[in-house]
């Protein structure tokens, strides 16, 4: 079939187009016309993905816009959401609302969830593409209710939004209330071990006291050290004198000696004698009774010279012992002085083990603490990220049905369905309307038509015959 034909067709059953669109628009019209008309209210609010934490201050973590879109898009269109916009309009104790409920499921159920899942049905909620405005819509036959269950939507929708950011900071205060308790007990204990074991050294200052034990051990050191000194000092003396004396001598360079004021005096007195023994030897010689007189003085001199020096051995000899007794003493008091040190290091490295768990146990509660303050605060944030931008007011035309919309949809399907008529019509009485027709049904050459003139009949047009008939 051509173009032509198709025409021609069109034109022959042009009576069954006409009356086909008319049905066709006429009964669209009058559907639309008796259908009840809805109304849809629509609210418009914007979300803030950037956002600052209002507790903290801290710049919450961003996220791609079209997953965070699409989450508050389902979180709106949750049945949680829907069951809070039942609460707030208070559905469930509206007699014609419960009257559709027994009708709809003979009271199996509950009422609100019922209620939820059928608003549902005509909520739609549409993010914008390159912003973060979300469109919620709701239509209805009330366009007072339409507006009332739009508002309703977006407020629990903001109330669940809420809900989803202090939840988890309720939990985490909770959990740190319960181990805020665990962590001053053991704050508590550990005060209370430090505090026992201070008692029950004496401890008050342990620098201090340590920097005075440590001096105080110096010191000892320092007496040890001269101790020792004097110690070896009377010992060398005491042998230098004795090894003198064991020999018979005289030790003037010893200081003992020189400072001795008895063997200075013996001293001198010997050189006298000495002097005048020599003198008397030339005038009256050894025999004579003043020599004899003088050596037995001489005699005299020298063994209390010798006894003099005995006695200073014997009190070099006593000072090297006391020199001894005192090294002993002050090498026990080094001794005792450095347990004590050694001991008093040992406590307050216990002391300081103390300290450290007191500091451990403190910081953690602090934290905890601080952290708990913070959840509770947060816990307790009225704020959301959301705000609403265009409320639902009630709409004061109807959205559906679309009058003027249905009747241009109509012209289009009812000029496709005419037009699908007059071809059905046309193949179920085949009707010869040209020459083309005529020659493609039979198969065969047309050699004449004969036509009708405006004014009567004209003459038959002879067509050439083909070659060879």
């Amino acid at each position: 079939m051509n173009l032509h034909q198709f025409l021609r067709i069109l034109r022959a059953r042009w009576l069954l187009i006409l009356l086909t669109l008319i049905i066709t628009v006429g009964t669209t019209i009058v559907v639309s016309t008796l259908m009840p008309k809805r109304y849809t209210a629509t609210a418009t609010v914007v979300v803030d993905i950037k956002g600052i934490d209002q507790i903290s201050g801290i710049m919450l973590p961003t996220m791609p816009m079209a997953g965070y879109l699409a989450t508050q898009v389902d979180i709106i269109r949750s049945h949680n959401v829907a069951r809070k916009a039942v609460d707030l309009l208070k559905l469930a104790e509206n007699p014609g609302a419960k009257e559709l409920f027994m009708n709809e499921t003979q009271g199996r159920g509950n009422i609100r969830d019922f209620l939820a899942e059928l608003m549902l049905k005509y909520l739609e909620v549409e993010p914008s593409r390159e912003s973060s405005v979300i469109n919620v819509s709701y239509t209805g036959n009330d366009p007072r209710f339409a507006a009332a269950v739009t508002n309703a939507f977006v407020q629990a929708y903001i109330n669940t939004n809420l809900e989803l950011k202090i939840a988890p900071a309720r939990q985490t205060n909770a959990f740190f209330n319960e181990q805020i308790k665990s962590l001053q007990d053991n704050l508590e204990n550990a005060q209370a071990k430090l505090s026992a074991y201070q008692r029950q050294h004496g401890i008050i200052a342990t620098d201090e006291r340590l920097d005075v034990e440590n001096n105080r051990l110096n010191d000892l050191s320092s007496q040890l050290v001269q101790a020792q000194a004097q110690m070896f000092d009377a010992q060398s003396r005491q042998r230098q004198v004795q090894d003198f004396v064991a020999r018979g001598q005289v030790p003037d360079s010893l200081p003992d000696v020189l400072s001795n004021p008895v063997i200075q005096g013996l001293k001198a007195n010997l050189t006298q004698l000495e002097a005048k023994q020599n003198e008397l030897t030339s005038k009256v010689g050894k025999n004579h009774p003043s020599y004899q007189s003088v050596v037995a003085e001489i005699a005299g001199v020298r063994n209390q010279i010798v006894s003099e020096m005995k006695t200073i051995s014997s009190t070099l000899g006593n000072a090297a012992s006391l020199a001894q007794k005192r090294e002993d003493q002050i090498r026990a008091s080094l001794a005792a002085q450095r347990g004590k040190v050694l001991e008093m290091k040992r406590v307050r490295d216990d002391l300081t083990v103390l300290l450290r768990e007191v500091e451990n146990s403190q910081r953690a509660y602090d934290g905890a603490q601080g952290r708990m303050t913070q959840t509770k605060l947060e816990s307790q944030s009225s704020q959301t990220n959301v705000m609403v931008i265009n409320e639902a007011v009630e709409p004061l035309e109807h959205s559906s049905p679309k009058i003027l919309l249905n009747t241009i949809l109509s012209v289009i399907l009812g000029s496709m369905l005419a037009v699908g008529f007059a071809l059905l019509r046309e193949m179920s009485d085949r009707i010869v309307r040209s020459e083309a027709d005529l020659a493609e049904t039979l198969g065969m050459p047309v050699l004449g038509v004969l036509g009708r003139e405006r004014r009567g009949w004209r003459r038959s047009r002879a067509l050439p015959a083909p070659q060879g008939a």
